[in-house]
């Protein structure tokens, strides 16, 4: 998957539940953990920084659950973007088993937005020259699972 920011990640025993399988709701944690990650080391942004004055946060979000996963399994976490807009941008992503398998996959919609002095109002603001050339590089319209 070209242009696609790629990560691994162990099941390890806190994701899981009594069968042994990642609990779904730990798939979206890991989910949050690579959106996390293409921030700090794609666009050199690590939440830290970008919390202080906005953020990115989910507002629309799709997944389907293909095979489970468990614990010791090595996944291989992708995440590209398929439509960047002004302040918002539609996201691809997809767990793969050692196998190739596909473990789930989906879109997510994050928008950037800014605080208002004293945090009192959130709301969308344009992403910035720089920012928007390096997500540019992520861009995979056309991605087919």
């Amino acid at each position: 998957m070209e242009n696609a920011f790629i990560k691994k990640e162990k099941v390890r025993f806190q994701h899981v539940d009594y069968a042994g399988i990642v609990f779904y709701p730990r798939f979206l944690e890991m989910l949050n953990n690579i959106v996390e990650d293409f921030y700090e080391e794609a666009l050199d942004m690590p939440f830290k920084k970008i919390h202080k004055t906005g953020g990115i946060p989910t507002v629309d979000l799709k997944i389907q659950f293909k095979k489970a996963a468990r614990l010791g399994d090595e996944l291989t976490k992708y995440f590209w973007i398929k439509k960047l807009g002004t302040s918002s941008m539609q996201c691809g992503f997809k767990f793969e088993h050692e196998d190739g398998s596909t473990c789930l996959e989906g879109e997510v919609s994050l928008v950037r937005v800014e605080f208002t002095e004293g945090r009192d109002e959130i709301k969308a603001g344009p992403f910035p020259d720089e920012m928007r050339a390096k997500l540019e590089r992520y861009v995979i319209a056309d991605m087919r699972f």
